[in-house]
């Protein structure tokens, strides 16, 4: 991998956040990806959200697989902890670094070929579980690295570059994601920062599994006439079933909700995720319905974004395991090793 630094000088009074942090402080190396790749414009939204939350680099770990989305985290967070797995194994490294140190962010990054074929059960066992994570799928439909085959969540009926016609079902992963049981699901286009920006926000302050599927146009090979993922097909058949702003806590804020008003909903941490209802009513609280939502557009050919369902009642993996407060890597080994009689034990119950 390439790595190009960013030059260490720069503006005196540039702006900062409550940290002290300017917006130079989140961001990582020169990106090598083809000039006007979506997967930029989502490293930059990320960099965005975490400068406005006042989130202390150190505290985040950045995780990815393999794929021209995986090489993004070297993009944003350059002073986080990172690691890059192998080709779909992603969910199970970020699932074990959780296990070991709860006190950290979770964000993993990944893509559609990532997540959606060598990594589709790696990635439903981790939303079912419940793993405390922000999971962002950077979503062409395409494989960029290898010259443009269609990927698993290539639309029935899309054509390649060269006018190959792809026949197969498309994996829907938002779908997925809500049978699975994630507590956060959402879908934004890479292009749309003012919408998909606040989405990651209230991501990275849900507690259990938030995922966002991203629309990402391949700039090489996916952004053509034909193309279900490209820029001019995104924007025309967009259909954004909210609007939405993250709001940090401040005071409690009690309003009552009906259609066309703003609803705000509680996060674990105390802070506030402020959604608009705009498209017929449209309930983010209900899961069943974002289902029926989802397939109803679908057959019109469009593409939903927004907020699409939270549960803001949510417990994590930690919660369902009864694990100990304190991180399992700080703990010693009289409390990591109980003894025989211990394991004696535990082994009557099995019997």
């Amino acid at each position: 991998m390439t790595y190009i630094a960013k030059p260490r000088l720069h503006h005196p009074k540039l702006p900062t956040n409550a940290l002290g942090y300017t917006r130079r402080d989140y961001e990582g190396s020169v990106s090598t990806l083809c000039a006007g790749c979506g997967h930029d414009s989502i490293s930059a939204a990320i960099i965005q959200a975490c400068y406005e939350l006042d989130l202390p680099p150190h505290r985040l770990a950045k995780l990815s697989g393999i794929g021209c989305s995986s090489k993004t985290p070297d993009y944003f967070l350059g002073n986080s902890h990172g690691f890059n797995s192998v080709h779909g194994r992603m969910p199970s490294v970020l699932t074990g670094a959780n296990l070991a140190n709860r006190e950290l962010i979770y964000l993993g990054v990944s893509g559609d070929g990532d997540s959606a074929s060598i990594g589709f059960g790696q990635f439903a066992h981790s939303i079912r579980r419940g793993v405390n994570m922000l999971y962002i799928v950077e979503n062409n439909g395409v494989y960029g690295l290898t010259k443009g085959q269609f990927s698993a969540t290539s639309d029935k009926g899309s054509k390649s570059k060269r006018g190959v016609v792809n026949h197969d079902a498309g994996v829907d992963l938002v779908n997925l994601a809500l049978q699975m049981g994630a507590t956060f699901v959402a879908r934004s286009f890479s292009g749309d920062k003012a919408q998909l920006a606040p989405l990651i926000k209230a991501g990275l302050a849900h507690r259990g599994a938030a995922f966002i599927d991203c629309i990402s146009p391949c700039v090489q090979f996916n952004n053509h006439a034909g193309s279900t993922k490209s820029y001019d097909y995104v924007r025309e058949h967009n259909e954004a079933v909210n609007q939405m702003d993250f709001v940090t806590p401040r005071r409690e804020i009690v309003v009552d909700y009906a259609p066309g008003e703003t609803r705000p909903v509680a996060q674990h941490d105390g802070s506030i995720l402020h959604l608009h209802k705009l498209a017929e009513h449209y309930d983010p609280s209900d899961r069943v319905g974002a289902m029926a939502y989802l397939q109803a557009r679908q057959a019109l050919g469009e593409i939903v974004t927004g907020l699409l369902f939270i549960d803001p009642e949510a417990r994590d993996l930690h919660e369902n395991l009864g694990t100990v407060d304190e991180p399992l890597n700080s703990l010693g080994e009289r409390e990591l090793v109980p003894g025989a009689g211990a394991l004696q034990a535990l082994n009557a119950t099995l019997r």
